[in-house]
């Protein structure tokens, strides 16, 4: 019996997105190229889904499908920001600081600014004398609240394919045995044995190794670093 040429099936757009919502975090990332591929098909239709997600979580599927519809300045673009001026993910500050600026920054994959906004927040976090000086000291981060630290954890995993974050950097270093030395280089802050220079040679996207943002300053010692992934709310993260 001869057979005729292969049958070839293509899911529609809407089938698509269902699947990529649906999906576990493993096969979602092997969805992400054909989302790319499609992606004027599936912008239409994003919006009306973001309803299935939890604001006050850190879902990066809802993050990436918010990165694609903003992806073109059009009315798609329009509407989203009409309707979340503030920004989709929902985020509170116990200091009263405004993250909108860098949630738009993550969304728009504007990596390099969120990242100036984050150490400019975290001095906001750690008192007036860390914004006069412009750094932190390790000892002003533990009584920052864990509301903030979270919330900036958030933000970084919800918009980054959970591949940026305090909560993504402390996961690493546990899988490394606690040794920061084996961190360094996997995160792509330094490289035979020379320090990563700031800004040009750091990687301002997704092509970034895992944990690669947001940054901390390692030149004044890995004491403020461990600060931060030790406070209680990055452990908390990272446990969940």
């Amino acid at each position: 019996m001869l057979s005729g040429p292969p049958v070839t099936t293509t899911v529609s757009a809407d089938q698509l997105l269902e699947r990529f919502v649906s999906a576990a975090a493993r096969q979602r990332r092997s969805l992400l190229p054909q989302l790319q591929q499609r992606s004027q098909e599936l912008r239409p239709l994003i919006a009306d889904r973001l309803d299935r997600f939890d604001a006050t979580g850190d879902d990066w599927a809802a993050g990436t499908l918010i990165q694609l519809l903003v992806s073109q300045p059009d009315s798609l673009s329009e509407a989203f920001w009409s309707r979340y001026p503030e920004g989709w993910l929902a985020v509170s500050s116990a200091q009263g600081l405004d993250y909108a600026p860098l949630q738009r920054a993550l969304i728009e994959q504007n990596f390099e600014e969120a990242d100036r906004l984050t150490s400019e927040h975290l001095r906001e976090l750690a008192g007036s004398d860390a914004v006069k000086r412009g750094y932190v000291y390790y000892s002003e981060v533990p009584p920052m609240a864990a509301s903030d630290l979270e919330g900036l954890d958030r933000l970084w995993v919800c918009f980054s394919q959970a591949r940026f974050g305090f909560s993504v950097q402390l996961r690493l270093l546990r899988s490394l045995g606690g040794r920061w030395d084996r961190l360094w280089p996997r995160i792509g802050w330094k490289q035979a044995g020379i320090w990563t220079r700031y800004p040009k040679a750091f990687t301002w996207s997704l092509e970034a190794p895992e944990g690669h943002l947001p940054l901390v300053n390692q030149l004044r010692g890995v004491r403020l670093m461990d600060a931060l992934l030790s406070h209680p709310g990055v452990q908390q993260r990272a446990a969940s």
